[in-house]
């Protein structure tokens, strides 16, 4: 007999936890490998945990809506195995890396691999997690030990530690507001000497009368954070541009029939938008990029991020692999099945991660154009607008004229960490060309 330890796998470079949403077994279970044990939720998707082992379940260490670290245990399972055959060294290496914990010894009967931290030499588990944020937020290991855990068998999750702080911040920095303070009359020397702890923290009450009060759904909140979180990240610019797509839209009109009875697949305009979008991130390999403290890794694997509308009005963002490999027929099925699969809730977590660059069509909204938020760790974002008729000059060797054309509206917010106004504007200005350039007598 053998437990074997399942972890909360890795879902992405940018994940750092994940939300337990259902068990689908429980204490006693007999398990099969690749079985379905949980589902869990990210800021991206929602996916199944599979079982990575076949025998009983003799252990859940985590509970619904619990917030779990990557690379902690969340289940035990007992194998019928022997124990030396449970878990190679290199295992619980590749184990510890993607944790980020230190690589412990296996011993040669393994009945479990919680890692306990050292710091004062702690009876309680504290998740990798956890001991990050106490270390940046200067919280001592004696704070940490009164903090009341949430967590399974009574935890520190990142909720409670997170709370901790904002109370701890709160006793510190609470001041009266803007408008409390020209309310007040003028302060007697005792009121001036009150000290920010004895100013008490007022939540804003919930508004009163003719109206309706919704609260944010579970993807709604994650999405809400992850924009913020962005926008403290990266020091947003927008350049906009604007391109004549008339050859473009009277190709694709003549051409979508054919396509569709030849492919089997319909002929949107994203995968062109797509192809014209990897021709110029080729040309300008910084825009394909992402920042690691103060290094730029620049991605040679061109995996093209599309939002996409939910029936819930939430968007989310599957992503084209090697976008660059694919032709357009390749990139109209990827689009239509990722499109399809996302508002199906089909997607599985791979379909969401590593992304290089993303694109958005809030012209399918009707919008002209828009000031996108980037999608971390990318460094650019471009948005495309609605397709519409207008009159313009167009300039010919016999002179200029006045035409009617079908005009587009584009938008690249980048992060000026990474992309300076010239870049940017350069990779916009590219891809205007990209497709005003569009050959009408091209062949599918």
């Amino acid at each position: 007999m053998a437990i074997i330890d399942i972890i909360m796998p890795k879902l992405g470079e940018s994940i750092m936890e994940a939300t337990v949403l259902k068990w689908h077994k429980n204490v006693g279970d007999m398990v099969a490998t690749d079985e379905t044990l949980l589902d869990i939720a990210t800021d991206k998707v929602d996916s199944e945990v599979p079982s990575t082992t076949a025998g009983k379940l003799v252990a859940i260490l985590c509970k619904v809506d619990d917030v779990i670290a990557i690379g902690a245990v969340i289940a035990r399972i007992e194998t019928q195995e022997s124990a030396i055959e449970t878990i190679s060294q290199a295992a619980t290496t590749a184990l510890a890396e993607e944790a980020q914990l230190v690589p412990i010894n296996t011993p040669e009967i393994v009945v479990q691999h919680k890692v306990e931290p050292a710091l004062n030499n702690s009876p309680k588990f504290y998740s990798p997690l956890v001991l990050n944020i106490a270390q940046s937020e200067n919280i001592s290991m004696s704070e940490l030990e009164n903090i009341p855990g949430t967590g399974a068998e009574g935890r520190v999750s990142k909720k409670d530690i997170l709370a901790f702080v904002e109370n701890k911040m709160a006793n510190k920095n609470a001041t009266i507001s803007t408008l409390q303070i020209a309310a007040l009359e003028p302060l007697t020397t005792k009121a001036t000497n009150q000290t920010a702890k004895d100013i008490p923290v007022i939540a804003p009450p919930l508004p009163t009368g003719n109206v309706e009060i919704i609260e944010m759904d579970r993807m709604r909140k994650l999405i809400a954070k992850h924009m913020v979180d962005s926008k403290h990240t990266s020091p947003h610019v927008t350049s906009f541009s604007e391109a004549d797509v008339t050859h473009l839209v009277k190709w694709r009109e003549d051409k979508k029939k054919i396509f569709e009875q030849n492919e089997g697949t319909k002929l949107t305009f994203t995968p062109l938008f797509i192809e014209a979008i990897v021709r110029c991130i080729k040309k300008y390999p910084m825009i394909n990029s992402s920042l690691i403290g103060d290094n730029i890794i620049i991605k040679k694997d061109i995996n093209i991020g599309m939002a996409t509308a939910l029936p819930s009005g939430n968007l989310i963002v599957p992503v084209i692999k090697n976008a660059e490999q694919l032709n357009l027929v390749g990139l109209a099925k990827q689009v239509n099945n990722l499109a399809e699969n996302a508002r199906n809730n089909k997607l599985k977590a791979d379909d969401t991660q590593n992304g290089t660059f993303t694109l958005t069509n809030v012209g399918t909204f009707g919008s002209l154009m828009g000031t996108p938020i980037i999608n971390q760790p990318q460094v650019a974002i471009l948005a495309v607008g609605a397709i519409k008729k207008r009159p313009v000059v167009v300039e010919s060797a016999e002179g200029d004229s006045i035409a009617i054309r079908h005009m587009m509206y584009l938008s690249l917010s980048y992060d000026h960490r990474v992309v300076d106004g010239s870049l940017g504007a350069s990779f916009l200005t590219a891809v205007a060309k990209e497709l005003e350039g569009f050959d009408l007598k091209r062949t599918l």
